[in-house]
């Protein structure tokens, strides 16, 4: 039997795609100051002592089996340590901010595909059009900023990394994971991604860092608020909805991004971008509207 979402989810989606988008905000403030996976090494590791704490304070439950434990961890390594590097190292790599926003803006249109065969989810026509105008929005969005440029192979090889690890974490943590208790899996989410994450930068990275003031307040930025916030949100409306519903948020993030480089960093949006704005909007409404219809009784 489906459980009933509790009543504040309603808003939960508009936040999320808020906190979401400033995440790639956070890692180009903090590119220029460490390498990419001493970045999140640093992040894992804040972020498990801060969950684990108040784990232990308030004597929140852990997975009740090995198995559940082990799914969690693996989706943990998806959606965080895969997608998570890609988009770090990407970055690192010059790759612009709105052009990896596009990259792992597709997820909807993977998910989609995917979910019908893994989880039995059935998309109406008015949702895979939704899925299409979410694509073409995040399209005018970044090609009216002129930033299709910028990077290597490599950086665009690592924005298809990320893709492909969000993309499979949230059907596995949709398929897998509806059991796990969300601070326990955070714990052991964060816990499996750093250890794995921490030996692959002492491989290949120097892992210094100059500890600046715009670096220190991005870092605890993608802890506090994305670490804990926004992926706590994520797991939530995974659970309480269909993965493609979820997934066609990410559609909105390449034009909320867009409207942060604005007000941050300068970059102008012009007629294209708010075009494209309006049209990404239009497209994830279509999806999640037509999908509550499906799912009420």
């Amino acid at each position: 039997m489906r459980s009933h979402p509790p009543a504040w989810l309603a808003w939960a989606p508009a936040l999320f795609v808020v906190l979401w988008s400033t995440g790639f905000i956070g890692s180009r403030l903090g590119a220029p100051h460490a390498e990419p996976l001493t970045f999140l090494s640093w992040r894992y590791g804040i972020a498990v002592v801060l969950l684990g704490a108040v784990v232990l304070a308030t004597r929140a439950p852990w997975p009740s089996s090995l198995a559940l434990a082990g799914h969690s961890a693996l989706a943990g390594l998806l959606v965080h340590g895969a997608y998570l590097a890609g988009v770090f190292c990407a970055v690192s790599r010059g790759l612009p901010v709105a052009t990896i926003a596009l990259i792992v803006g597709l997820q909807p249109v993977l998910t989609a595909l995917a979910a019908g065969p893994l989880l039995g989810e059935k998309l109406v026509p008015r949702q895979w059009a939704g899925i299409a105008l979410g694509f073409a929005g995040i399209t005018l969005v970044v090609a009216s900023k002129g930033s299709a440029g910028g990077g290597d192979l490599a950086a665009h090889l690592w924005g298809l990394f990320a893709l492909a690890g969000i993309t499979a974490g949230t059907l596995y943590q949709k398929k897998h994971c509806g059991a796990v208790p969300l601070l326990a899996g955070g714990v052991i989410q964060y816990a499996v991604s750093g250890l794995v994450t921490v030996a692959a930068a002492a491989a290949t990275e120097t892992m210094q860092v100059r500890w600046t003031g715009e670096f220190v307040f991005a870092l605890g930025w993608l802890v506090l608020v994305l670490s804990t916030g926004a992926i706590g949100l994520l797991f939530m409306l995974i659970r309480h909805g269909e993965a493609s519903r979820v997934s066609s948020l990410f559609f909105l993030t390449p034009p909320v991004t867009a409207v942060m480089g604005f007000f941050l960093f300068g970059e102008r949006l012009g007629p294209l971008a708010l075009a494209g704005l309006a049209v990404s909007a239009t497209g994830v409404a279509l999806v999640t509207r037509a999908g509550a219809r499906m799912a009420r009784p």
